[in-house]
């Protein structure tokens, strides 16, 4: 992606592992900038990899921009078998533009440049109806509050109050900022159970809301696997 200057992201389960929650993946999963030239360039470096599409969608950016997902599989004996999968539009995540300029840039062991979607967008990205997803959000975020509680940057406060998903931790952060705690409360409605320390509430809470969120990515996908659906039989 480097040598052919795709505009990308990675995200999905290796960005997971390097944001210190582990999660075995086979796949590479990137969000990508939907244009014309970025697609000429994603296209080169498929051919570098030797990659196929597999499945439905084809690779055409009108799939990627209704929020469809293109899986390649890559042939190249240095990367023979690996799936790369490249969406540009996810359910309750901003606009490529908007991820790009808040991304996440690590140095490799190689030295290698690597752009993650930041935590807050993975976060976002990982409210799905599929059951893996939902203990990885509480690692995330568990991963993130554990190695900065010692001294908080305001941003990182404001992150765990919306995010974080363990209600002891939940508890704990809202009796040690009981002010940001008060002013969380309109964009949370659990906090108040956090606050008055009611954990079973606050459990019972954090189950709802994750329905609740699995729910909304059902109805969204509705739609598009109708969609799939149609492609399939034409395809046939």
């Amino acid at each position: 992606m480097r040598e052919h200057q795709v505009q990308c992201l990675l995200m999905g389960g290796q960005a997971c592992v390097l944001y210190g929650a582990a999660e075995f993946s086979r796949d590479t999963d990137l969000a990508i900038l939907a244009s014309e030239e970025n697609a000429e360039r994603l296209t080169k470096a498929m051919n570098a990899l030797e990659a196929e599409v597999i499945a439905v969608p084809p690779f055409v950016l009108q799939h990627l921009e209704a929020g469809h997902a293109v899986h390649f599989r890559c042939r190249h004996p240095e990367a023979a078998g690996m799936r790369v999968d490249v969406m540009s539009r996810m359910r309750g995540v901003t606009d490529f533009a908007t991820l790009w300029e808040r991304r996440t840039t690590l140095v490799m062991d190689d030295g290698t440049l690597c752009d993650l979607l930041s935590l807050g967008d993975l976060v976002q990205a990982k409210k799905t109806q599929r059951d893996k997803d939902w203990p990885m959000i509480r690692r995330l975020v568990e991963a993130n509050y554990f190695s900065n509680r010692a001294a908080p940057s305001p941003e990182q406060l404001i992150f765990w109050f919306q995010e974080l998903r363990t209600p002891e931790l939940l508890r704990d952060l809202a009796q040690a900022y009981p002010a940001l705690a008060k002013e969380a409360v309109p964009m949370r409605a659990l906090i108040h159970h956090a606050i008055s320390n009611n954990v079973s509430a606050l459990e019972a809470a954090l189950d709802a809301e994750e329905r609740q969120e699995r729910l909304e990515d059902q109805a969204y996908w509705q739609p598009l696997k109708q969609e799939l659906e149609r492609l399939r039989r034409e395809r046939s």
